[in-house]
């Protein structure tokens, strides 16, 4: 078979016009979520792993399957449970009908090297060995089982949190936090007339029928590192934006020095760590998919502001005083850096 020629910069117009297709099928299935539909495109198209935050029935896993089905890849999915273990993710151990014991492969390897969405829902009920576990699947994008290694190499990796219980459930390490690209909240629409559409229109009450309706493989999920090389290579960061972009980062580690203060908080007892290398590389990564998808090959500030608070907020950790407040003070945080750190 002839091998496919790599993406180039002439490819990247046609490939844009398959990435918006792609919003515009899901966005058939999901509504009112035209914001998160827009932070996964960029994840997929920057090879990124997202963190999905929100409360239940909101439509995360649809939101998900919906990718999948147009990415036209397979899709695992595994439930947090409190007695989960690694191995569950690997493997499945069971009693065949004539009694004798059976091992499948579990949901990470079921569909090979092929798999392209692997959904992990309520990760926090989880142990931290299986957060170790998925940290390499993330990082390595490859698993030990079976005394061979297995790779995902068109893999990524999404997860929520249960938000609302806090028994038995445990939260994720920073290192892992660090692993996600984004931490995306998809929340009920405010528009009443979608929210009267989800409750009283008969297609968004069957899952199934309405995922089976979209049209499959709308992007080839197996050429996205391809393309997400050429995007990289092919739009252009400015050494202004870099130098903001590095504006942004110091304040994140120093944002006393920028003269912030937020409401009953001692600036000087709030930062236990600012945003990694990974993370503004994660950023500038982003930026350029979503000055892409805007037609354009250089990234402009917007496209970094636009993607600052679901890309880094997750990545600046607070001491242990202000720990429980993170959530709010780490949203207020990014809105101050953003008004005192001039663009250029």
């Amino acid at each position: 078979m002839a091998s496919v020629p790599p993406v180039g910069a002439t490819d990247l117009p046609g490939w844009r016009e398959r990435a918006l297709a792609l919003e515009a099928a899901v966005r058939e299935a999901v509504i009112g979520q035209d914001a998160a539909i827009r932070l996964l495109t960029i994840a997929l198209f920057a090879r990124g792993h997202v963190l999905l935050e929100g409360d239940v029935g909101v439509g995360k896993t649809t939101l998900l399957r919906a990718f999948a089905r147009c990415l036209g890849g397979p899709f695992g999915r595994i439930e947090g449970t409190v007695d989960l273990m690694p191995n569950d993710l690997v493997y499945h151990a069971y009693i065949d009908a004539d009694g004798q014991p059976r091992i499948e492969p579990g949901p990470l390897l079921v569909h090979g090297d092929d798999l392209a969405i692997f959904f992990f829902n309520e990760i926090n009920r989880a142990r931290p060995q299986v957060h170790s576990l998925l940290l390499r699947v993330m990082a390595e994008r490859s698993v030990s089982a079976f005394n061979r290694e297995h790779r995902f190499p068109h893999l990524t990796v999404f997860a929520d949190r249960n938000k609302v219980e806090k028994e038995e459930t445990f939260e994720l390490p920073s290192a892992a936090r660090d692993r996600f690209m984004f931490e995306v909240g998809v929340t009920m629409p405010t528009d009443p007339a979608l929210r009267r559409r989800l409750m009283t229109d008969p297609r968004y009450h069957d899952t199934d029928a309405l995922i089976d309706a979209l049209p499959s493989g709308i992007v080839d999920h197996a050429r996205l590192n391809d393309v997400a090389g050429a995007i990289q290579r092919e739009v252009r960061v400015s050494d202004a934006l870099a130098d903001y972009a590095l504006r942004l980062w110091d304040a994140t580690h120093a944002p006393g020095a920028l003269g912030i203060e937020l409401e009953r908080v001692d600036m000087s007892r709030l930062i236990l760590a600012g945003a990694s290398p990974r993370g503004m590389s994660m950023l500038l990564k982003a930026a350029r998919v979503a000055a892409w998808l805007d037609g354009r090959d250089y990234v402009v500030p917007e496209d970094i502001r636009g993607l600052l608070a679901e890309a880094i907020a997750h990545r600046v950790f607070f001491t242990p005083v202000y720990q429980p407040r993170a959530a709010e003070l780490s949203r207020a945080l990014i809105g101050e850096i953003l008004r005192r750190v001039p663009a250029p």
